[in-house]
Formats: structure tokens, sequence, C-alpha cells
């Protein structure tokens, strides 16, 4: 499993993890997408656009691996903000690549690529 260094290991100032220690023993978590909601707390907001900032700035346009970015967190923009580069695409691969969909993540989180 990739680590990404220098990638923030959570939100500051909270317990919203953006990367995990070690791969599971018991199998890797798949990304899934997740729904979500207008009725989210302004908190879990603030964490999307902190993750989705921390994204843009490690990786930009460029694919990157998925390695030891938080499963739980990069499911809230899978499949939307961030999306699959290969066709068959494996959820449960350390090694799967990704990419941001720019413009879909700029309408999504503005605040996160404030220049």
């Amino acid at each position: 499993m990739l680590k990404h260094r220098g990638f923030p290991g959570r939100m500051p100032g909270s317990d919203f993890q953006f990367t995990i220690r070690r791969a599971n023993p018991k199998g890797v978590t798949p990304l899934t997408r997740r729904e979500r909601r207008s009725d989210r707390k302004s908190v879990d907001r603030r964490a999307d656009t902190a993750f989705m900032a921390a994204l843009w700035e490690a990786f930009g346009t460029e694919p990157f691996e998925r390695g030891n970015l938080d499963a739980g967190r990069l499911s809230w923009m899978f499949g939307r903000e961030v999306v699959a580069v290969e066709d068959p695409f494996d959820p449960e691969d350390y090694e799967a690549l990704l990419v941001i969909n720019e413009p879909l993540a700029r309408a999504s989180f503005p605040d996160a690529f404030e220049d």
C-alpha cells in the first residue's frame, strides 16, 4: 500500500480521518458511492471540502493511487468528484488509480479551489 507522504492525516482540529496508517489485514475496505444529503452537518461538509482541497493540492489533475487514503472519506466523493481511471475498476485495490473530476469538483467544493 502506497503511503502518500505529506498528505494530511486528518482535518485540522478534528477527528475526521483522511488517511489510514496500515493496510487492513482482514481485507481492503471497498470504495462505494455514498450519497451526500443536503441535511448533512456543516462540520461534515467542511471535512469534505478540506479533503478535496488536500487532494487537489497533492494531485491536481493527475491520476493518483488510492494507497492509504481513507476509503470512507473517498466514498463520499467516489463516482462524482473522484472517478476511477481504469476500467474495469477494482474497488478493493489499494493500487487502484483515481482522478479528480475537476469541473464537478469545482462546482461541488468551490472553497477547496480558492487560489
